[in-house]
């Protein structure tokens, strides 16, 4: 596989929603940034905040879309347009309520598993032919307690737990980056011991 020239991070934009479950995506992002010792500009006509990175050798973009979470295809397919990457060099980091807090799975391809931001995405794109980084927020256990659930903050405990397979995530993603991810999905699901 190719390496990686965009990683996306989904969520929405506000400080109300700074903390949300919803918006794991974009503190997977932050920590990638400040790791990298980056800092986001406005780029109004990709819909988002950007920066350049370098990683594992690679240099790619870090994208934050501006848009809400249900409307983030847009600000995706512009950055892959405008940059003339494919989406198959492409990550989008998101929440997941089918996985407990401190898990985190990469994943290629696939439906968009009821996630707003990536049912948008296909939807621009046509396909699901992208990677993700799925990032779980546990499940509120009843679908009509989904939406309160995701716009919520989590407790210090589940807080925690996020962000611990945020770090698990930004150990592996040199792998990602390098078009290794049969390596890097095999570390990041193998559980601690």
């Amino acid at each position: 596989m190719s390496s990686l020239r965009l990683i996306v991070g989904l969520g929405n934009p506000g400080a109300e929603h700074a903390r949300t479950r919803h918006n794991a995506g974009f503190w997977f992002l932050d920590a990638l940034a400040a790791q990298a010792g980056a800092r986001f500009g406005l780029e109004s006509k990709l819909h988002g905040e950007t920066a350049k990175v370098e990683i594992a050798g690679h240099s790619l973009w870090l994208l934050r879309p501006a848009t809400f979470m249900n409307a983030s295809g847009r600000s995706v397919a512009a950055a892959l347009r405008y940059w003339k990457i494919e989406p198959e060099q492409a990550l989008l980091a998101h929440d997941d309520l089918d996985l407990a807090p401190g898990l985190a799975r990469l994943k290629f391809d696939g439906g968009h598993g009821g996630q707003n931001g990536i049912r948008d995405t296909m939807q621009h794109l046509g396909h699901g032919k992208f990677h993700r980084l799925r990032i779980g927020i546990g499940h509120p256990g009843h679908k009509d307690r989904v939406t309160p659930w995701v716009l919520g903050k989590p407790g210090k405990d589940d807080e925690a737990a996020i962000g611990r397979a945020i770090d698990d995530a930004l150990a592996v993603m040199p792998l990602a980056v390098d078009g290794r991810f049969p390596e890097a999905m095999k570390r990041l699901h193998t559980p601690k011991s």
